[in-house]
């Protein structure tokens, strides 16, 4: 049989531009299920944008959330000696402050020196008994007699984490000395050092709470002293949380005579925490308005226009749209019942919140807790960010709405695409088949012209020997 390198060469028709017009009918069966596709494909990033544009929104009201914010205060001392931290519940007055001694951590210095830090004290191993008060345990550190220099008793007190840290001090003309501080101020945590094994190491860094032994009190071990508003207090650390409720004092330095510590009411972080949220929530509603954009077409027409948003009609986002638009009503406070009356209004064409901000400061400046009431509300069941905040973390659980639309899409993505691939392999096979057959023809037809000119040929010559 002839061979046919290219379709139509035998039988002089255009069997390749027959087989591709062929092709192109066959392939355009798939475009339904293309478009299918896109559609769902573009459903499936549009939840994806959705729920970061909800994540977004959480973020913002989980800050609202806090009931601290509508109690905090603000702090100004009028000396650099000491300043004041406070919790959300700290009450705004003004104290006086004396500071006359502030807190130390007792430290302990070899009377003796050492001419050089590497060479080895004692001629015997021995034990290291370090005792602080405040009911802490002792801890004993091993010193063998090799490593017992400077430098190796420094670093085995240093590793045996005992609550002291240790150091050299280079005195001066080769001397060394050792120096043992305590890591924590006051008085309960001086210290006592006692040696066994070894009478010269004793000799050396022994120190008892009456001064005996081989060391030296550099640093005295003392308490804070200080009045707040002329009432006695001591305490073992320069950062006192107990001597005014929600009030931490962190002292740096004695003071001349008293000083003042003034607690103000701070409404600016509430104030700057409803902004962000409504800004969040804003930027929500426009997320929710670009993935449901709607554009008319003329009437006829069977296509929607192409800008349209690709969760249109969705009725997961319709859910969480209005919901979230019930719960700006979800008030725990009995005195505001309403957004608007602080100042907070909803546009209705759009959805978007807008604030009076001169309205806003004053019902913070007068009615703080309610505010908070109406926001936080229980914090468990009431409120509007209360509210809103368990919905949102159930909406972006791994078992809520949006998580069960996307794999809903996925789905039918996934079903779609063993469709197309189903169809497109069917056509390939079709077309093969197509291709074999008019190969074939092709075949058939270069047979029967050659077989055509062949009897043409002997007519003609048994015509001219006749003649």
């Amino acid at each position: 049989m002839a061979s046919i390198s290219t379709l139509g060469v035998g039988s002089g028709l255009d069997l390749s531009s027959i087989l591709d017009s062929l092709e192109a009918a066959e392939k355009s069966t798939l475009n339904p299920i293309s478009a299918q596709q896109s559609s769902y494909t573009a459903k499936l990033s549009a939840y994806g944008t959705l729920k970061n544009a909800l994540a977004s929104f959480q973020t913002a009201n989980t800050a609202l959330s806090s009931a601290d914010l509508f109690t905090a205060t603000t702090t100004a001392s009028s000396s650099s000696a000491f300043s004041a931290a406070t919790t959300g519940n700290a009450i705004a007055g003004k104290y006086t402050i004396s500071v006359s001694q502030l807190a130390q951590a007792q430290t302990l210095t070899t009377k003796s020196t050492q001419a050089d830090s590497k060479t080895a004290i004692a001629s015997a191993d021995s034990t290291i008994t370090i005792q602080q008060g405040g009911g802490k345990k002792p801890v004993t550190i091993d010193i063998s007699a090799a490593n017992s220099s400077l430098n190796g008793i420094r670093d085995a007190i240093n590793k045996a984490d005992a609550g002291v840290s240790a150091s050299i001090i280079n005195v001066g003309n080769g001397k060394y000395r050792l120096s043992v501080t305590s890591n924590d101020t006051g008085s309960d945590n001086a210290m006592s050092i006692s040696v066994s094994g070894d009478s010269v190491l004793q000799s050396f860094m022994g120190y008892d709470a009456s001064g005996n032994g081989g060391m030296e009190e550099s640093i005295t071990a003392q308490n804070a002293k200080l009045k707040v508003n002329n009432v006695d207090i001591e305490n073992g650390s320069n950062t006192i949380s107990d001597a005014l409720e929600d009030i931490t004092l962190n002292l740096n330095d004695v003071t001349t005579g008293n000083q003042t510590l003034t607690i103000t009411k701070d409404n600016s972080k509430s104030e700057k925490a409803i902004n962000d949220w409504i800004t969040a929530y804003n930027s929500l509603q426009d997320t929710f308005s670009s993935l449901t954009k709607y554009t008319a077409v003329d009437a006829g027409t069977d296509a929607q226009d192409t800008s349209n948003g690709a969760l249109l009609g969705d009725s997961t986002l319709r859910t969480i749209q209005t919901q979230l638009k019930s719960m700006l009503t979800s008030s725990g406070s009995s005195s505001f019942r309403t957004l608007a009356q602080i100042g907070i209004t909803s546009d209705p064409s759009t959805g978007e919140l807008s604030v009076d901000s001169s309205k806003l400061e004053t019902a913070l400046k007068n009615n703080s807790g309610d505010i908070k009431d109406m926001f936080v509300g229980d914090g468990k069941t009431t409120g509007v960010t209360t509210t809103m905040g368990s919905n949102l973390t159930s909406w972006l659980s791994t078992t809520g709405i949006i998580q069960a639309a996307t794999d809903g899409v996925s789905k039918t993505l996934n079903n779609l695409t063993t469709q197309y691939n189903d169809a497109s392999d069917r056509i390939d096979t079709m077309m093969a088949r197509y291709k074999a057959q008019f190969t074939q023809l092709d075949v058939m037809m270069n047979s029967l012209n050659s077989t055509s000119s062949y009897l043409t040929q002997q007519f003609e010559s048994t015509s001219s020997s006749k003649s």
